[in-house]
């Protein structure tokens, strides 16, 4: 038997015997960001997650293992989460289309506060990335790019030759790619973080809930 389906069958037999938290707090991250994925809301997802935690509480008795547990549970939360969208688009309210904003608006509500803030967050960072260059070639990027100037322009400029703009205007936009990358995966990381606080809200109300009288469950 493989580690992880060792530690599979112990949270099942700890969860079966009453005991829920190790299962919750083991999984809660994986799951928290499936919901989140789907409903797009932090609030949803964590409804999500209580509502599919005490689905799949009911059902331990049905886990064959013929998937692993995280694969298990992942799909009660796919299925709760996509029931309550489904469920969140018959309650919507319809609008109609008389009452839509004129078409000649749309360009100008297209940028809103939070878009704005955006913009400038992600000029920072282009900005702090460029600026880490090696000086030879931010120079080339920035004739380039910035003041879109042609190779023959730019070697002129910089009294260099045009086959060493090429290749410095080639290689600082690799470094800024691969940097940009690097700083992509970092926040990656940490989207939609699940913090200390949030997992053991999750788990305190998942765990209130089961010890709830059955008629009593939200």
């Amino acid at each position: 038997m493989s580690s992880q389906l060792a530690r599979d069958h112990a949270l099942i037999s700890a969860a079966t015997c009453g005991v829920f938290e190790p299962l919750i707090r083991r999984y809660n991250r994986l799951l928290y960001r499936t919901a989140r994925s789907i409903v797009k809301d932090d609030t949803e997802a964590e409804d999500v997650l209580q509502d599919a935690y005490l689905q799949a509480f009911r059902s331990l008795s049905s886990f064959r293992g013929e998937s692993s547990l995280a694969t298990w549970l992942t799909r009660i939360v796919i299925n709760t989460a996509l029931a309550r969208l489904r469920k969140g688009a018959h309650q919507a309210e319809v609008i109609p289309l008389e009452g839509a904003m004129p078409e000649e608006h749309w360009e100008a509500e297209a940028e809103t506060p939070d878009t704005s803030a955006m913009r400038a967050d992600v000029r920072r960072l282009l900005e702090k990335k460029i600026d880490a260059l090696p000086d030879a070639f931010r120079t080339v990027f920035m004739l380039r790019e910035l003041e879109e100037m042609s190779v023959e322009e730019t070697s002129a400029a910089l009294n260099i030759p045009e086959a060493t703009v090429r290749s410095r205007h080639f290689r600082a936009r690799s470094m800024l790619r691969e940097s940009l990358s690097r700083e992509l995966d970092t926040g990656l990381q940490d989207s939609f973080g699940f913090d200390g606080e949030r997992c053991d809200r999750i788990t305190a109300r998942v765990l209130a809930a089961i010890h709830q009288p059955q008629g009593e469950q939200p």
